[in-house]
């Protein structure tokens, strides 16, 4: 042992050819250092939250967004969907898809209140326009330490109706140690599994000019969790009992039968990148749990959020001729090509959405958002299957 240690000593010192051949090969696609890298290239004040294995990627300079996570350090998986191209070339007018496995943004987007439309332009996808306040502009990293990062951002908005808004969105990133997942969840991780989690405690305050009520119209917080899909990957939203349909299913047509399935209050959704689908789930059935597993990797992801039962959502339609307060409280979205081929991804989203922001001047709303992602074997991650979604990872395997 003690001459090949003289021996690396040698090569490392004297033969440069050596030295060269010994060095860490480069971040792998797909790995959490990879991605840590690209964005960093990008976003040089990057806040990269945890030092082992959890570790959660921010960025104030994109839009306060968690670009991705790991529960195994910089050679784990990358737990976040980066749109890599989106990142060069100039921008884009209508919406600037960096990625990111999850985004601020502000609803409704569709309906007499919208925020992406102007008024009196037709509600198509020429005249549709995401706001930079959160889809392009940087925002302010106003404190940061090991396991916290704190954003913020003054914006000036516009809704469909002529309604002005002035606000100030402030968003507290929080990487959760192990006791922290344990009690949120509840569940125990042991065994083979390793996990990261992390909250988002979204704040809106309204700064002025007027209240925000049923004539002015209002927004309400929209959080988007993009992940990377795979044929093996199912979207799973546990749901409560009720009279009618939990959901709707139909926001880009209805989704097909093979690819959506609800058994034993539960819903079961293919995340498979392939074709373009949504839903969403109404307010008094929704459960403020839903989650994924990604059967060829073992990983099993769970978000947890603010639910609001017995208020009415802001409806997000491109549409003017539906009550504005009939939305739903959580949607999911599988990605897929359009009608003229091209395809912005392939991913999937979990996404939550909070109840309208009636907010008089000076005043403040907060909804929470919280992602979690286990991975290990399958017989450890059962157990928070069934604990969390209520469903053993079997079911969930042979539901679509």
């Amino acid at each position: 042992m003690k001459n090949q240690l003289l021996i690396l000593l040698f090569m490392t010192l004297i033969c440069p050819a050596c030295k060269q051949a010994i060095k860490e090969e480069p971040p792998q696609p797909g790995t959490f250092g990879y991605d840590k890298e690209f964005i960093l290239k990008h976003d040089s004040s990057a806040v990269i939250l945890g030092k082992s294995d959890a570790q959660v990627l921010v960025s104030a300079k994109y839009q306060a967004k968690v670009f991705t996570s790991t529960a195994t350090g910089d050679t784990g998986r990358s737990f976040g969907w980066i749109h890599y191209k989106a990142f060069y070339g100039p921008i884009d007018p209508y919406m600037n898809a960096y990625g990111g496995e999850n985004r601020f943004w502000l609803g409704p987007e569709g309906g007499p209140f919208s925020l992406f439309f102007e008024k009196g332009k037709d509600q198509k996808f020429d005249n549709w326009h995401t706001p930079p306040a959160y889809d392009s502009e940087a925002w302010e990293l106003v404190f940061k330490d090991s396991t916290h990062a704190v954003l913020a951002k003054d914006m000036q908005l516009k809704n469909f109706a002529g309604s002005e808004f002035k606000l100030r969105v402030t968003r507290k990133i929080s990487l959760l140690d192990t006791r922290q997942i344990e009690r949120f969840l509840p569940v125990q991780v042991t065994g083979s599994i390793k996990a990261v989690g992390y909250r988002t405690e979204n704040t809106v305050t309204n700064t002025g000019p007027t209240e925000w009520n049923k004539t002015t119209g209002m927004p309400c917080t929209w959080i988007l969790d993009m992940f990377p899909p795979s044929d093996q990957t199912t979207i799973v939203i546990p749901f409560k009992s009720g009279d009618g349909s939990p959901a709707t299913t139909n926001y880009f047509g209805e989704i097909p039968a093979d690819r959506l399935k609800a058994k034993d209050s539960v819903l079961y959704f293919k995340a498979d990148g392939k074709q373009r689908g949504k839903l969403g789930v109404h307010p008094a059935r929704a459960k403020s749990v839903a989650g994924s597993y990604d059967a060829g990797n073992h990983v099993l992801t769970i978000i947890l959020y603010d639910v609001a039962p017995l208020s009415k959502y802001l409806n997000q339609e491109w549409r003017t001729d539906k009550d504005p307060f009939s939305g739903d409280a959580m949607n999911a979205y599988n990605d897929g090509p359009l009608a003229d081929g091209k395809q912005m991804g392939p991913f999937y989203e979990l996404e939550s959405v909070s109840s309208p922001h009636f907010l008089p001047l000076g005043h403040s709303a907060t909804h929470w958002h919280s992602v979690f992602h286990f991975i290990g074997n399958e017989m450890d991650l059962d157990y928070i299957s069934k604990k969390v979604l209520g469903v053993s990872i079997e079911e969930i395997k042979k539901a679509l």
